[in-house]
């Protein structure tokens, strides 16, 4: 296998599958319970006498069993799909995430990064690709963090039980752990050195994007205040004008010129 090509890649099938489990599980109650009562409920209509409470009895029944039964294949449909969508998740991070497979890693974006996101994508479809690029890397350096954190755990551990072995292998096997220790503090500083690069620009793009938008809209504002306020001295010597002919006139009433 190519190490440069993808080791897995969303299907129509995985995406087919995901919503058919999502929503299967919110209509599972609905399915179970109102269906067979309104099938009840509907015979009851045609029967007559003691059939007909009969009827509305056992729909009355069905609707609490079902609701019952349709919870708990709701509870297993969830379940699985926790399970199915982590186990994608694992096989899609192992060489790294990609802008396209963003919407499959939500869970793992803050609230501000889900925010951000969805006014980017409003306003300009450009710097939307871009910030999920960004945000992809973020996440992948995160869980290389994760992982190394724990790899480097695991390696302290040994080199703890080995002190206590007194063996002619365990010189070598602490200068093997020794160097794993020093490729994972390597691998984490590097990561480190991503997640930091991609914070710093996942807020670069979210200031392009308020240039283009909320900051645009306010120059837009200032050159109509500015044009506005260059109209109002001849607005106002206008309006000095029509009072001193006002006046004028007011005057020629009060005292007409004697022939």
């Amino acid at each position: 296998m190519n190490e440069l090509q993808p080791r897995y890649e969303i299907t129509r099938r995985d995406s087919a599958k995901d919503k058919a489990l999502k929503y299967g599980a919110w209509t599972a109650p609905v399915l179970l319970s109102v269906v067979p009562a309104i099938t009840l409920f509907i015979f009851s209509l045609f029967a007559s006498g003691a059939t007909t409470a009969m009827f509305v009895f056992f729909s009355l029944i069905a609707l609490v069993v079902g609701l019952l039964l349709g919870l708990i294949v709701t509870g297993g449909i969830l379940y699985y799909r926790s399970r199915w969508l982590a186990e994608v998740r694992e096989r899609l991070a192992v060489d790294g995430i990609k802008a396209s497979e963003v919407d499959w890693f939500k869970h793992e974006l803050t609230t501000a990064e889900k925010k951000s996101l969805k006014e980017i994508e409003r306003k300009d479809l450009l710097l939307a690709d871009a910030f999920r690029d960004t945000l992809a890397a973020r996440m992948t350096a995160t869980r290389i963090l994760k992982s190394t954190n724990h790899e480097l755990l695991l390696v302290q551990r040994r080199q703890g039980k080995l002190k206590y072995l007194k063996s002619e292998n365990s010189a070598n096997l602490q200068e093997e752990l020794k160097n794993d220790l020093e490729k994972l503090s390597k691998i984490k500083s590097e990561a480190e050195e991503m997640r930091v690069e991609a914070e710093t620009r996942l807020q670069m793009i979210e200031a392009a994007a308020r240039r283009g938008g909320s900051i645009a809209d306010s120059e837009l504002a200032l050159k109509k205040l500015s044009a506005r306020t260059s109209e109002l001295p001849l607005a106002l010597e206008s309006a000095k004008m029509e009072d001193e002919i006002r006046r004028e006139l007011e005057s020629e009433k009060t005292f007409p010129t004697e022939k």
